[in-house]
């Protein structure tokens, strides 16, 4: 699991790889990822937009980015979090994802961005 702080909001991602949604052969692997925001900071927040950089290792970047996560734009109190389930296919063995939540803080009436910290997608056997 990776972690990373930003402005009192706490993002920790797992990954998973999805064999049986993968055909190695025509260069097809899947990852499942699951995220947590945790709001740690005074204020209610809500997850407004996405942006992401994801990098196969055959050099490959693709940025993504879009409104909400997983079809929503979640308000987070101030103490509370939120968890999501995702995924992201790449064409090689290796590869990693990075990024950035656009944020509105719902007292202030301010939007900042939050880092999501750079995690691997690596299939397992990669890892021997």
């Amino acid at each position: 699991m990776v972690t990373a702080i930003t402005d009192g909001v706490k993002i920790s991602v797992e990954t998973i790889y999805q064999d049986e949604h993968s055909k190695p052969a025509n260069e097809h692997f899947m990852f499942a990822y699951r995220i947590e925001v945790e709001n740690m900071s005074d204020h209610a927040i809500q997850l407004m937009r996405r942006k992401w950089f994801i990098f196969d290792s055959n050099g490959t970047v693709r940025e993504v980015e879009g409104e909400g996560v997983v079809g929503i734009q979640p308000v987070i109190e101030s103490g509370e979090n939120y968890a999501y389930v995702s995924g992201c296919n790449l064409k090689t063995d290796m590869g990693s994802m990075r990024g950035n939540y656009t944020m509105h803080n719902l007292v202030l009436e301010t939007s900042f961005k939050v880092e999501i910290p750079e995690f691997q997608l690596i299939v397992p056997y990669r890892l021997n």
